[in-house]
């Protein structure tokens, strides 16, 4: 009975924003590192963020300064805002969470979204 539910994705032009969301139910979700993926056609998934509990971030190097990973506990939800978006951001976008210590592989996660659509044009 566990959810992830993702909204926020879309079309957007190039040096355009989004924020995507993730809502969670069925969880202790403060009990739960997020995270936000992302896979393109033909790649691998690839970690874009993480943050626990305390508020701690991680980010993949393509996308610091750009993007900005947050929860809300209160809300069940955790956030991504993506600013100044390129046409390389283009892929479905994951959020999940573990309850794993350190940068878990995505067959770590123990619950996954069912992703939403970024589609950065030029």
């Amino acid at each position: 009975q566990v959810h992830l539910v993702e909204s926020g994705g879309g079309l957007v032009q190039a040096g355009g924003s989004l924020r995507l969301s993730c809502a969670a139910s069925g969880l202790t979700f403060s009990s739960y590192k997020m995270a936000w993926f992302r896979q393109a056609p033909g790649k691998e998934r690839e970690l874009v963020a993480t943050i626990n509990s305390g508020g701690t971030r991680y980010y993949l190097d393509s996308v610091k300064g750009r993007f900005t990973i947050s929860r809300d506990n209160a809300e069940n939800t955790a956030y991504l805002q993506m600013n100044g978006l390129k046409l390389e951001d283009t892929a479905v976008y994951y959020c999940a969470a573990t309850r794993r210590l350190g940068l878990p592989t995505p067959s770590d996660y123990d619950y996954w979204g069912q992703g939403t659509q970024v589609t950065v044009s030029s």
